[in-house]
């Protein structure tokens, strides 16, 4: 099965996130999905591991560490 062209480029997501910073506000992340298009998630990043983690993520996160005999 033959691969399908690439929707994107690196230079276009350059670009975008480029426009975004010059515009004034934060890029907290870039997500491009299948068809290609380019979305510019705006605002802080959250840090790895912070306070706002959901129940999910406490469980893994407790769970992880019992499989390691901790």
């Amino acid at each position: 099965m033959p691969r399908r062209p690439c929707r994107f480029s690196q230079r276009d997501l350059t670009r975008a996130i480029r426009a975004a910073r010059a515009a004034g506000v934060e890029v907290s992340r870039a997500e491009v999905d299948a068809a290609g298009k380019i979305s510019i998630v705006v605002g802080k990043p959250e840090a790895i591991g912070s306070a706002a983690q959901n129940p999910l993520d406490d469980w893994i996160v407790a769970h992880a560490r019992k499989s390691q005999g901790h």
